[in-house]
């Protein structure tokens, strides 16, 4: 049996960096749920918008953005006419979805309804 000053010392582990990093992008407001919002192929800004709902338009394409750069949502610009803009997951954005499914079933179980 672990005395209270083992108990003490272990109460706290240093954070890893990977869970920083992850959560440095992941956890700013709307970015796990626009990535939770791709089906299984490309979509377009507006398909995204309609698929997140409540967040503006200023913000989803920040976050597009930062998806992108981060390799995890790949941008496809049709030059047209019209010039049409598509976004889909990267292999690596697709590795994410099983994380986000559980951290989406966690939150039904543990977390109370936001009203």
């Amino acid at each position: 049996m672990a005395t209270p000053k083992q108990i003490e010392t272990n109460a706290c582990v240093s954070a890893e960096e990977g869970l920083t990093r992850a959560f440095s992008l992941l956890g700013k407001r709307w970015s796990g749920v626009v990535l939770g919002s791709f089906g299984s192929g490309p979509a377009g800004f507006r398909e995204l918008s309609r698929a997140v709902g409540g967040v503006s338009d200023s913000v989803l394409s920040d976050r597009l953005s930062e998806l992108t750069r981060a390799g995890l949502i790949a941008r496809t610009v049709d030059e047209g006419p019209p010039v049409a803009v598509s976004y889909e997951l990267t292999e690596a954005g697709r590795a994410l979805l099983p994380a986000l499914h559980q951290l989406s079933a966690w939150a039904e179980e543990h977390l109370p309804p936001q009203s």
